[in-house]
């Protein structure tokens, strides 16, 4: 996604630490980790959550990957001969085919929220990486300000909420996910988390 330059924002710290972790799923949804940030996640460390547990288990799976292995085991999941084993996309989960209205109806919203696909990127918008980068930009104001929580909760509802927990619970059981298994986990409390947020903020 291109952006607006980011306006000088205090975020709380919740807010950031919920940024930070959509960045992260969609940079680890996006293309396979290259070392750096395979690096940085040997690094992280979790509670005693399901959440800790889960951040765990991928900073374990980690240690034990290389950048290829991971590479590999991505190529498998999204990609394939043909097509990969699980299909990252709004419009399949929502409808079964790709490019459908899911697709269209988020193209006028970002239209709307002045966000615009990179030249580069060649992916549809609706795909589970781009959603997750879109939801830390609303967050933080990197498309221009902040938006407000009931904005975000529009937006995730709408794009995200009726979709991306089977996503990720189907990553998490995919055959071919070994260190995209913790990360389905990851994103599938993430969005238990944020939907009941949203819902008891909206009482």
């Amino acid at each position: 996604m291109t952006q607006m330059p980011a306006t000088d924002q205090n975020i709380p710290e919740e807010d950031q630490l919920r940024a930070d972790l959509y960045g992260f799923l969609s940079a680890l949804l996006a293309s396979p980790p290259d070392r750096a940030l395979l690096g940085r996640t040997v690094k992280l460390a979790g509670d005693d959550s399901d959440m800790g547990r889960a951040i765990t288990a991928l900073s374990r799976v980690a240690t034990a990957s290389t950048a290829g292995s991971v590479e590999k085991e991505f190529n498998a999941l999204f990609i394939g001969l043909g097509r990969g084993e699980v299909l990252p996309y709004a419009s399949y989960y929502l409808t079964g085919f790709l490019n459908e209205k899911p697709l269209a109806v988020l193209r006028q919203e970002m239209q709307a929220l002045q966000i615009t696909r990179a030249p580069n990127v060649f992916e549809p918008e609706d795909n589970i990486a781009s959603l997750m980068e879109m939801m830390a930009g609303m967050i933080t104001g990197r498309f221009g300000d902040p938006a407000p929580v009931e904005r975000q909760k529009e937006f995730f509802n709408r794009h995200i909420g009726p979709w991306a927990g089977h996503f990720f619970t189907d990553l998490e059981g995919a055959k071919n996910s070994l260190f995209y298994a913790p990360v389905g986990a990851i994103g599938r409390i993430f969005m238990e988390i944020e939907k009941e947020a949203f819902r008891i903020g909206g009482e």
